[in-house]
């Protein structure tokens, strides 16, 4: 009898102290949830700016070039020299527009003994010492000498053109490839035109409705730190490079005091104005793995609800969201890494 009670007891002991560890397992998970901090969103105006990098290029570049086979006679400027539309730049041999003219002057002789015997064969038929046939062979002789005259009077004209190069443009040479004596096999001269200057940016396709020509903008260069150099929208080419996504704009840059020089590093600003949006911590956005979708933890009464948003511009460590918010709502800055959909939270500050 004895024995059947310690028996009993024994048991209630093993039951009480089940009982005992499941209420502390139970306390345990209770105090185990997922820490986090909340913030509450708020909606500002936010500006709408893109910002690209480019290099600035020259408006227009000319390659100075002669197509006479002349060697050149004088360089009458420099790298570095200013120029004006019109203005020579370079004088080459004038040899072959000596043996031109010679040759010229040869045909002027034979047209004028060509019309000389002409106008005497026509008197001959007059009197019956000749034909019409005879007269219609030395007319058409006569003819193709005078058009053949013609054709070598056009090729000097060329030759003298050809002989002193002029630039088409104001500009600034920027290249010299030949000297004097030397026999030029491509361009001679490089011309640029700095008054503009332009840059070529590369822009986001999802920028392409709002870029209008004539639109001012604002450019930055390195070499000049924050000074801002007033640009505008001069071109937009009308494609989009399947590869990245992105279509060329040409923005021309006033160079007043030629203080801009191509080859110059530049940062271009287009401001399409403001929105009005909610703005979030870059610390609630998170990325979901494997894909571009973007998403946030929303809280409300204890729980986080898992909330794809759609993000609009950077703002250093804020982000603007264009749908998937309201002003109002709180969400996770701190402690994403333990949360799923419907999760119970505590929040701490």
């Amino acid at each position: 009898m004895k024995t059947k009670g310690l028996i009993v007891m024994a048991m209630g002991l093993l039951v009480l102290s089940a009982c005992t560890k499941k209420d502390d397992k139970a306390k345990g998970q209770q105090e185990e949830l997922p820490m986090v901090k909340v913030e509450t969103v708020y909606d500002e105006d936010v500006k709408q700016e893109s910002e690209y990098t480019a290099t600035v290029e020259a408006f227009k570049t000319n390659n100075i070039s002669s197509n006479n086979g002349a060697r050149i006679k004088r360089l009458l400027v420099d790298v570095g020299s200013h120029v004006r539309a019109g203005q020579s730049v370079v004088v080459l041999d004038d040899v072959n527009i000596a043996t031109q003219q010679a040759a010229m002057d040869q045909q002027r002789i034979q047209i004028a003994n060509q019309k000389r015997d002409l106008e005497r064969m026509k008197e001959l038929v007059k009197i019956g010492g000749g034909t019409q046939q005879s007269v219609d062979q030395m007319q058409a002789a006569y003819d193709a000498q005078v058009r053949a005259l013609e054709s070598s009077q056009r090729q000097l004209r060329t030759m003298q053109e050809n002989t002193v190069l002029t630039s088409p443009v104001s500009g600034v040479v920027t290249m010299k490839n030949y000297d004097a004596g030397d026999l030029p096999a491509g361009p001679i001269l490089v011309i640029e035109q700095q008054q503009p200057l332009k840059v070529v940016v590369n822009v986001n396709e999802s920028d392409f409705p709002k870029v209008k020509v004539g639109m001012g903008v604002d450019v930055r260069l390195d070499t000049y730190g924050d000074e801002v150099f007033p640009g505008r929208v001069h071109i937009i080419h009308p494609t989009i490079d399947p590869n990245n996504r992105t279509f060329q704009v040409e923005v021309t840059i006033a160079n007043g005091g030629n203080r801009v020089h191509t080859g110059m590093f530049a940062r271009v600003n287009f401001n399409f104005g403001t929105t009005h949006n909610v703005v979030v911590s870059d610390r609630a956005i998170q990325k979901q793995t494997g894909s571009g979708l973007r998403y946030v933890y929303v809280y409300h009464n204890g729980t986080v609800e898992f909330r794809e948003v759609k993000l609009g511009r950077r703002m250093e460590n804020r982000y603007e969201i264009v749908s998937g918010l309201t002003p109002g709502t709180q969400v996770v800055t701190e402690g994403q890494s333990r949360l799923t959909n419907g999760a119970k939270v505590e929040v701490t500050e």
